[in-house]
Parts: structure tokens; C-alpha cells; sequence
């Protein structure tokens, strides 16, 4: 991953999350660790919980979050993603006066999140068949929450499944919600905006609130994963 997301990579996302609260992370994964991810989905021992989406009113679709240990390549993401995305939400607390500042690396993190009882890993592995999507949501599990969040997009698009395309909704002050489709490919990441998202005016920074979600799948099948930086109280 690291080796795939170089340091000018890097800079072109961080322009990219600051002008539009979202940016792509393309080939993050390869193809073989899509497939492996993919087929954890049955090993129901490797998860603390798993959510049936139409009995919540979420949507319609699966997911499951990972106790821990979780498996390696999930806690590689979310440590080796955290050190890159941890100045990008310094930065954008400040823009908006919060205080809130996020420490070097995610073990650090995670102590402030455990000491607060948020104790419950959040990465989670999702799964939509035809007819399935997800509600406009956000993903805030307490009161310690990281202002960024990643989704990648195991299935291929056309291939494995059609239609279920990643959405984000930005309110803007005083406008109705603007609707963003993000295209991926699999393997490709989104970095995106869990809540706030500042945007520079001439009258100084206004918080854009975010929401995303999944549009219906209209065949096949799609997994995703999704890569939360706190955890869970």
C-alpha cells in the first residue's frame, strides 16, 4: 500500500479532501487481496457483530464488524492510512475552531478512544446483493470521533455487479444537499469526510456536513470495506 500511494500521490489527495471533502485512492488494494477480504465475509468467528441492514431501517445489505485482533491487512490499512490522514484532520479542526488535535499515530489514538470506553473495533466487511443499498448515513460511534473515514471497493464494477455506486450528499449553508457519485474501480479506495468537511468563504471557514451511502445494486453482487479510525463505544 505504501509502495502504491507515493508521498506526491499523497499531496494530490490532500488538495483534492480539502477542495471537495473526498478524494480517491486508486489501486490500494490489488486484485488477490480483494478476493481474500472477500472470502473472510463466512469466517464468522473473526467478528464481533453482524447487522442485517433492512431490520434497522439502514438500508438493504449486510455488513459485519471485526473483533479484534483484526486481520492484518485491515490493521495495516488503518494504521499506515491514519499517519497520512492524521495532519489533514488537525488541520481541518482548526479551520472550523475545534480544539480537538489527533496524536502522530493511531495506537495513540486508539488509548484515547479506549480510555473514553470506546473500546469496540469499527472496520467492518460489507456485502449488497441485487435489490441492496445503503441509506445516507454517518458513521459516528462516540464521542471521540477521527474526521475521516475510507471505503474500498473489493468487486469489480460490470464484472461482478451493476449499479451500486458509492454517494456522498455536501450541505452547503443555505443550499439544498449537492449529490456526488464517486466512481471505483476494485481495488480503489475512497478517503472521505465522516461528518464535517471545512470550506473556505470569503467571510472565513463554514462546515459542509457530509453524508454517504450506497445506491441500489441492480445485479450481482458487491463487497466493500470500510476502514473507521475510532472505535466503538
Amino acid at each position: 500500500m505504501e509502495q502504491q500511494t507515493g508521498q506526491q500521490q499523497w499531496t494530490e489527495i490532500y488538495n483534492e479532501l480539502n477542495l471537495q471533502g473526498y478524494a480517491v485512492l486508486p489501486d490500494l488494494l490489488d486484485s488477490v487481496q480483494c478476493e481474500e477480504l472477500k472470502q473472510l465475509f463466512g469466517q464468522d468467528e473473526t467478528f464481533r457483530k453482524h447487522i442485517v441492514m433492512a431490520e434497522h431501517g439502514y438500508g438493504s445489505g449486510e455488513y459485519k464488524y471485526w473483533a479484534y485482533p483484526l486481520p492484518v491487512i485491515i490493521e495495516r490499512l488503518r494504521t499506515q492510512l491514519y499517519v497520512h490522514l492524521a495532519p489533514v484532520a488537525n488541520l481541518w479542526n482548526e479551520a472550523l475552531g475545534n480544539v480537538v488535535r489527533y496524536p502522530s499515530t493511531h495506537a495513540e489514538f486508539l488509548e484515547r478512544c479506549h480510555r473514553a470506553g470506546q473500546e469496540k473495533p469499527t472496520p467492518l466487511l460489507l456485502r449488497y446483493d441485487e435489490g441492496d443499498y445503503n441509506c445516507l448515513h454517518q458513521d459516528l460511534y462516540g464521542e471521540h470521533v477521527f474526521p475521516l473515514q475510507v471505503a474500498i471497493l473489493l468487486s469489480e464494477p460490470g464484472r461482478d455487479f451493476s449499479g451500486g455506486e458509492f454517494v456522498l450528499t455536501q450541505q452547503f449553508p443555505g443550499m439544498q444537499p449537492r449529490p456526488e457519485v464517486v466512481p471505483l474501480c476494485q481495488g480503489d479506495a475512497v478517503v472521505f469526510a465522516v461528518h464535517q468537511w471545512p470550506v473556505e468563504t470569503s467571510e472565513g471557514f463554514h462546515a459542509v456536513n457530509i453524508h454517504h451511502g450506497v445506491s441500489r445494486v441492480r445485479g450481482g453482487r458487491r463487497y466493500t470495506v470500510g476502514i473507521i479510525f475510532h472505535d466503538a463505544a
